[in-house]
């Protein structure tokens, strides 16, 4: 995998290079919640703008120049939608401006996402569902067309009031992830939802005094996204109950600097994912540290701890493709079909017909 271009400004002492570091590193990661790719050319257009040679306007004039030139034919290549995102979010992370309103959360919207939707900045006025892959394909119930902007001003109400004052931090964290998680379910936007709720979110917690300069939301977008879905879905036929603990786990390691793992396969409700999931090759799954130090030898041990993650998540005979492989362990599209083909050139895995293009399981 290529180097990441903006770890380094991190860790970088000069404030204005940091911040923007931070600002760009976000942006480009924030974009995985709708499963987009930024392309190469706005990640050497972004580290210009960090290093100072070109200003967010300018910057702003080279991405349209190179898509009026560079126009896709194809409806389903959305890069020119992540490209331009990318490079508002970044220049809104890099403002400082803000007043926790409900008209700022739709200003937001309308500048992330204006010439790309039509409805940019506008509250639906249709109901929506969402097939969800850490539901099984279930959706949440989101919030009504016909009350969203009741909702959505009782919920900016009710949060004004909250005194986080003398508040222990795990309150303030569990707070917190009930604010976001209920701001994000009302779904007041018919695209670029979560987006816009992050950015906004990021924002407001500056104005409570967070310093949130680092790679969480960059690294685990598709994480939060989850954690968001989990913290508003129950299904108690089940035994399913909408829970926090996610995204509290998530803000910990986003404000604290904690490091507990974020692992989307842990937020699924499938028995696929249990200790106890059973295979057509006997009662027990994969001895995986018996086979730690031979794929460890074989394959190197990043591209090992992948393939280490894959085999819990599917074990036999579950059938996965590109797409699951990038949800479970948060790798890109050009990765997941790199490993893919690692995996079959050494008959780890093998193709499975009859289930759609590209799917395979472990051997």
């Amino acid at each position: 995998m290529k180097k990441d271009p903006f770890k380094e400004y991190l860790k970088e002492s000069e404030p204005g290079k940091r911040d923007k570091g931070y600002a760009w590193h976000t942006a480009i990661g924030l974009q995985a919640v709708d499963g987009l790719k930024t392309s190469e050319y706005l990640v050497n257009t972004a580290v210009r703008n960090i290093e100072g040679e070109i200003s967010f306007e300018e910057a702003d004039k080279l991405l349209n120049s190179y898509y009026e030139e560079n126009a896709s034919r194809n409806e389903d290549d959305r890069t020119e939608e992540a490209d331009k995102v990318s490079i508002r979010i970044a220049r809104l992370l890099s403002e400082r401006a803000f007043s926790f309103t409900p008209n700022e959360y739709l200003s937001i919207h309308k500048k992330l996402f204006y010439g790309i939707y039509s409805h940019a900045g506008q509250i639906r006025n249709y109901n929506i569902t969402k097939k969800e892959w850490v539901l099984n394909g279930e959706t949440v119930i989101y919030g009504s067309a016909t009350e969203l902007k009741a909702t959505l001003d009782y919920d900016f109400s009710e949060e004004r009031k909250f005194s986080y004052r003398n508040l222990p931090m795990d309150e303030i964290i569990h707070h917190l992830a009930v604010f976001v998680s209920g701001l994000w379910q009302i779904h007041v936007f018919g695209e670029g939802n979560t987006r816009t709720t992050a950015v906004f979110f990021i924002k407001y917690l500056r104005t409570l005094g967070f310093n949130v300069t680092n790679d969480i939301f960059a690294k685990n977008a598709w994480y939060f996204r989850n954690a968001l879905v989990r913290a508003n879905y129950n299904d108690l036929e089940n035994g399913i109950s909408e829970t926090t603990e996610y995204l509290e786990l998530y803000l910990r390691n986003l404000l604290l600097n904690e490091n507990h793992p974020l692992h989307n396969r842990a937020l699924h409700i499938s028995n696929i994912f249990k200790e106890n999931e059973k295979s057509d090759i006997g009662d027990k799954k994969p001895d995986i540290e018996a086979l730690k130090s031979d794929i460890q030898k074989e394959f190197g041990p990043k591209t090992a701890n992948y393939i280490l993650d894959l085999l819990e998540a599917f074990p036999r005979p579950t059938v996965f493709g590109r797409s699951d492989m990038m949800k479970v362990i948060n790798i890109k599209s050009s990765r997941a079909s790199e490993l893919l083909k690692e995996m079959a050139d050494k008959r780890i895995i093998e193709p499975v017909s009859g289930q759609g293009k590209g799917k395979y399981r472990f051997r």
